[in-house]
């Protein structure tokens, strides 16, 4: 089976490896372009780019997939199958039209619910008890596609979006072999999705890292669970942005109002909520690495009675 991948980052490279190790035959990997990243703007590459490049694939990077030249190439290989992981671009009918059986996508949510890009991070922001992974057939919506296979995983209460995604990219990997398997045999039963149970998750961005203490206390923790290790939930003190890593939630009811310090120790920074109190254990301050509060408190004085 002549196969085209699409993926970008690293939720992608397992289920390359596999394809690899099962004896599949990639015919090209297409993934995003190289990109300036951190302080210093360092070209970067992206992860499915390097692990292509240790495994002797060809490596493509056009600028919009959907470009006529993308197109031509792709088609000249005429692959029986294009399977896209977290790609990063809508492909055009042009493109989806191009294999044999059609273009197999691999997301991390129990499609129809968080159809979007980041549902890893959504499922744990909106408090979901259960998410996964579900192979689809693509078509030209975002995530609409007739679904194929589920598989379903527990969300744990202190699970961050880093744990979730390594645990789901490992399942991805899985349910792509049954899925090919399973076109291979035809015996795949494709399931249209109810539009009417579909969710959304939008990308994140710097705006949704902004903590709002009038949230609920569980509501708080889970959007710093859920923006861990890649956006960072975070605060304004002192005029910086503090970034929050980890979070837990007391049983002790809040005295006064959302966003107070209400007391630090060593254990942590105690934050009123519209209802608990939540404790910072783990953040980071402009120009220094992640810490536990113990440890910045040894230099550092956090003002008590204050409102974040």
């Amino acid at each position: 089976m002549n196969i085209v991948f699409m993926g970008t980052p690293g939720f992608a490279v397992p289920s390359l490896e596999r394809l690899v190790s099962e004896g599949y035959n990639i015919k090209l990997v297409v993934t995003q372009p190289d990109k300036p990243f951190g302080r210093g703007k360092k070209i970067k590459k992206s992860e499915v780019k390097v692990k292509a490049e240790e495994l002797g694939l060809e490596v493509y990077q056009p600028d919009k997939v959907k470009n006529e030249e993308a197109i031509e190439k792709i088609s000249a290989l005429n692959p029986d199958l294009i399977i896209v992981i977290a790609y990063g671009q809508i492909l055009s009918k042009k493109v989806l039209d191009i294999p044999r059986l059609g273009c197999i996508n691999v997301h991390a949510s129990l499609l129809p619910i968080l159809r979007g890009a980041a549902p890893i991070n959504w499922s744990i922001i909106n408090g979901h008890k259960k998410t996964g992974v579900t192979t689809m057939m693509m078509d030209v919506g975002l995530d609409t596609g007739d679904m194929l296979l589920k598989e379903e995983l527990e969300i744990t209460e202190n699970m961050t979006a880093g744990d979730l995604h390594d645990k789901l990219s490992l399942i991805g990997s899985d349910l792509l072999m049954k899925t090919l398997e399973q076109i291979k045999n035809k015996t795949i039963i494709p399931v249209k999705q109810d539009t009417s149970l579909s969710t959304y998750a939008p990308m994140i961005n710097k705006s949704t890292a902004l903590i709002n203490w009038n949230e609920k206390a569980q509501n708080v923790h889970n959007m710093v669970r859920g923006l861990n290790p890649d956006q960072i939930a975070y605060f304004i003190y002192d005029d910086k942005n503090i970034k929050v890593y980890t979070t837990i939630i007391t049983n002790e009811k809040s005295t006064h109002e959302p966003g107070t310090v209400e007391r630090v120790d060593k254990t942590g920074i105690y934050v009123a909520t519209s209802d608990y109190l939540i404790v910072i254990k783990e953040l980071q301050i402009p120009g220094k690495n992640k810490m536990k509060v113990q440890d910045f408190l040894r230099g550092n004085k956090f003002e008590v009675l204050i409102k974040l």
